[in-house]
């Protein structure tokens, strides 16, 4: 099995893994950046894009589920928080997204305990003298000297090298869909709550073999110059509602069945079960989870019937 590029983007937009790369800048030594910001003037902003990603609902005769599809990382300038979307967000009675983020130095203290080789073996050292160099060009692009990331697990140095890539291309974790939703739950004094914990959610790379975990890593490596282009093309798909093609798009990359079902099947099945639980509740719920568990044969959508439920999309 391989873990390839296009699968490592596919887990920053099936996992709320934006906030990994300041946790991540944090925790390297000093010689790296001290924030993802670092690498990126300061840049007028861009005009607005108005996008309608998909939307569903699911309904019965006291309760309404919306569920949207997020992308945790985006450039600035998609207008997308509008129209159906917006309509439904102010309707509902609370906001659920995958996970609630914690405070900063809980999250960079969580990030240090499971992205750290806690036995002391350098990053470098686990790779092949062939793969080093590879990497270490890598993180020359990047402008991070290659022992930056040698106290991170390799999982962990293969999404902070693909979130510093992003970052570099203009994405922007402070305009990721859950970053505006959770701004706009506050100031409407919307209860806020999470399908899982940051503490799980690292825990799913966190237990793959070391062995796929470098293939991980060095897959990113050799594909750190297509980083921005690859998620320019799942952007426009989310953007314009286009899931299928997403789904195809993402698959391409998920060669790895262990990773599909832990990112994927596996969550999807316990989301769509949440779901059930509360279609018993009266209320009106606004969900928003990656993109990636809306789309193809395995989507929460495609679970619901299993509980009598349909999930309908939303025309806007």
């Amino acid at each position: 099995m391989r873990i390839t590029l296009k699968s490592l983007l596919a887990a920053t937009a099936t996992c709320a893994l934006a906030w990994a790369a300041p946790a991540a800048a944090q925790n390297a030594p000093t010689e790296a950046p001290a924030s993802v910001e670092a690498l990126d003037p300061v840049k007028a902003p861009p005009a607005v894009k108005d996008v309608d990603p998909a939307l569903w609902v699911i309904k019965d005769a006291d309760t309404t589920i919306y569920l949207f599809g997020s992308v945790h990382i985006l450039k600035p300038g998609l207008g997308w928080f509008d129209d159906g979307v917006k309509t439904a967000f102010d309707r509902s009675d609370q906001l659920v997204l995958e996970l609630v983020e914690p405070p900063a130095a809980e999250a960079q203290a969580l990030f240090g305990k499971l992205a750290m080789d806690q036995q002391g073996k350098t990053l470098r050292s686990k790779m092949k003298d062939a793969d080093r160099a590879v990497y270490d060009a890598a993180m020359g692009k990047l402008g991070i000297p290659a022992p930056a990331l040698d106290p991170f697990e390799p999982w962990a140095a293969g999404i902070t090298m693909s979130l510093l890539a992003m970052q570099k291309s203009g994405f922007d974790p402070n305009s990721g869909v859950e970053k505006q939703l959770t701004a706009a739950a506050k100031v409407s004094n919307k209860p806020i709550a999470g399908l899982e914990t940051m503490e799980f959610q690292l825990g799913v790379f966190d237990t793959l073999p070391e062995a796929e975990q470098i293939a991980f890593l060095v897959e990113t490596a050799k594909m750190i110059d297509e980083v921005g282009s690859t998620t320019d093309k799942m952007v426009a798909m989310w953007a314009a509602a286009e899931t299928e093609s997403l789904a195809q798009l993402m698959n391409e990359g998920m060669t790895s069945r262990t990773l599909y079902d832990a990112l994927l099947t596996k969550r999807n099945a316990n989301w769509a079960k949440w779901i059930s639980a509360q279609m018993k509740k009266p209320g009106v719920t606004f969900i928003a989870v990656g993109a990636g568990h809306l789309a193809g044969p395995t989507s929460v959508q495609a679970l619901l019937p299993a509980y009598g439920l349909t999930a309908t999309r939303v025309a806007y």
